[in-house]
């Protein structure tokens, strides 16, 4: 059923819209009596029959797995507490029942890590001689992969006391982004902006992106200078926040032996260096491709120049794209029948029967979409559908992390069934070009298919070439902290200008405001983060054209590994080697196709500047 009129509060929504998150908990009285009974004893030590183990992991391979299989269950079980609690928060983020029981899982979970943070360190302590005899033993044989990825920290793994000090340590070190999320999210405000009849508009961070898509150029200029405005306001203190970060990263290394903190926020992974570096070579290599598009641009907008705040402006937007929900759930199942009849069912049964989605928008629903789970559980997608091509868009993409999740919850026992994030993109991209294949294929009108493309070509330009200016920005910062060159606000400003010079080329003017930009990138937080969109969507686009020569048994294989295999061996089983650069260069390469196709559609000659038609703004 489709939402109409006014935004609904949480208990209007009918129950065929909402997730089944009762599949979890029947009531959150259910949840209680669970969290009490996991929550460990109220002492200084929680779980006795955890901490009984401490100093007895060298003592044989039973009193090991014995332990492992201890803290592999209440870890799971905690986890079930978390995803009940997370959804059922979000679903209405000021419900106060909803929000304690968030907050109260989220200490128990912290208070689990702290206590349980021995465990690595004398495990890492046991002789190479033992360790050995250890993952040949028939005891342990379930939970190889498990420690082996343990062992690898070896070098990096502190004494027991100074590990319970870092676990400790972790509420203070994550200060800065908590303080960042609260001056971000609820502190900074923007003035009312004007559009080009002088009619104010409220602006905040939902709906600047709205704003940068209207045709109106006035209102459109506004909103850039206004959002960038407001933090340049505030510059001096998001430099220390940010530098606080960055440190933060920077003592983490060090304490850890790392030789840098790129190598850092890598190794858990398995990803060398070199994959990082590698990514922003080939894109720097090839941005005459994006300068290209951007001079493309700006010859179809017709401006004479070309601002920042021009980018994002659709070039076909009189095309109407409406699309319920019910019928893009099927069409996005439609999509991936190149993955089997097995894929599609499921998948189809979870949008459209089994309530794996939360459809749509009520008031104090947390905004944006993601999937979620846990292990054992069905996949739930938080949506605030709005019958819009992007928000088709990304209901495959959180169908493909879903679908994703399901297969190596299925396959993998609960101690390899998390996948990192590096593979994680992978899986929603793949499932966004299934769609844009698909849905090119059943579009005839030309005009719609010129609009489908544009629509793909701005996905690319934002979360492939975007993403790996950010991820570049972000090794600059990180080496200039490692390099004892002091962040302040002219170095991050005169660094972030530069960079956009070079990604978007000399058709764009490059306004000064974008300098500021850096100030409310929340991602920057996170740590080498941003440079996993750009490597996934590479990934999943070479993946797709793998699937349609040799079919989908190997992808499959690749969905189902799920933490079993490092990212880049899961890739290769798949059929992609990410070490090297032939994935990044043939995106690169469907995106300059992807501009010829769209200037053919367009009707403008590949030599000329004179387009034969005009674009509807």
């Amino acid at each position: 059923m489709q939402q109409q009129g006014p935004v609904p509060e949480r208990i209007q929504v009918p129950e065929l819209d909402r997730w089944n998150v009762a599949a979890l908990y029947p009531s959150s009285e259910e949840w209680n009596k669970d969290f009490s009974k996991w929550k460990g004893k109220d002492e200084a030590v929680r779980w006795p029959h955890v901490a009984a183990f401490k100093g007895t992991l060298s003592k044989d391979a039973k009193t090991l797995a014995l332990l492992i299989k201890n803290y592999l269950e209440l870890d799971q079980h905690l986890g079930k507490l978390y995803t009940y609690a997370h959804l059922r928060h979000d679903e209405d983020v000021a419900q106060d029942a909803h929000k304690q029981a968030f907050i109260r899982i989220t200490q128990l979970l912290h208070a689990f890590r702290q206590e349980c943070s021995w465990i690595e360190p004398e495990l890492l302590q046991i002789s190479e001689e033992k360790i050995t005899q250890y993952l040949q033993s028939e005891e342990l044989r379930e939970y190889k992969t498990f420690l082996e990825k343990i062992i690898r920290f070896k070098p990096h793994t502190l004494s027991a006391s100074e590990e319970k000090l870092l676990a400790t340590a972790g509420l203070a070190l994550g200060s800065v982004h908590r303080a960042f999320g609260a001056f971000n999210n609820a502190d900074l405000k923007f003035p009312k902006i004007a559009d080009e009849a002088g009619t104010l508009h409220e602006l905040s961070h939902g709906t600047y992106s709205t704003y940068m898509r209207n045709k109106d150029r006035v209102l459109r200029k506004n909103a850039f200078q206004t959002m960038l405005g407001g933090f340049k306001n505030y510059e001096n203190t998001l430099c220390e926040l940010i530098n606080g970060q960055v440190q933060t990263h920077l003592f983490t290394a060090k304490a850890r032996n790392f030789s840098s903190c790129l190598e850092a926020a890598l190794f858990p992974h398995q990803i060398d260096v070199s994959v990082y570096h590698n990514l922003i070579a080939t894109v720097r290599k090839h941005l005459p491709m994006l300068h290209r598009y951007m001079a493309l641009r700006k010859q179809i907008l017709g401006y004479d120049e070309l601002h920042m705040y021009d980018l994002s402006i659709p070039f076909v937007s009189q095309v109407d794209f409406t699309m319920p929900y019910e019928e893009a759930a099927k069409v996005v199942s439609e999509s991936v029948v190149p993955l089997g009849e097995e894929y599609q069912k499921l998948l189809h049964k979870g949008l459209l029967e089994n309530r794996w989605v939360d459809r749509y928008e009520n008031l104090r629903k947390r905004s944006g979409a993601y999937s979620s789970g846990c292990y054992g559980s069905m996949p739930y997608i938080l949506m605030n559908y709005h019958n819009n091509f992007q928000d088709v868009t990304t209901l495959a993409h959180e169908a493909g992390h879903s679908m994703h999740s399901l297969f190596s919850w299925k396959n993998q026992p609960y101690q390899d069934a998390d996948y990192t994030i590096f593979v994680a993109e992978v899986a929603s991209t793949f499932n966004e070009e299934l769609l844009l294949t698909h849905l090119l294929k059943i579009t005839p009108e030309k005009e719609k298919k010129a609009y489908l493309i544009n629509q793909k070509i701005e996905d690319l330009r934002n979360t492939f070439f975007r993403q790996a200016m950010f991820a570049e920005f972000e090794l600059k910062i990180h080496t200039f902290a490692e390099q004892g060159i002091p962040l302040t606000p002219d170095l991050l400003r005169a660094e972030y200008l530069k960079l956009n010079r070079d990604y978007f080329g000399p058709a764009v003017t490059i306004d000064e405001e974008i300098g500021v930009e850096w100030a409310r990138i929340p991602h920057f937080y996170y740590g080498f983060y941003v440079y996993q969109y750009s490597t996934g969507i590479a990934a999943s686009y070479s993946l797709t054209k793998v699937v349609a020569q040799k079919g989908p048994e190997n992808y499959l294989k690749f969905l189902s590994s799920g933490g079993s295999l490092y990212p880049l061996a899961a890739l290769q089983l798949a059929g992609v080697d990410m070490h090297k650069p032939d994935a990044i260069e043939a995106l690169m390469h469907r995106f300059d196709e992807l501009t010829h196709e769209l200037k053919s559609l367009l009707g403008i000659s590949l030599e000329t500047t004179t387009p034969c038609v005009k674009a509807a703004l």
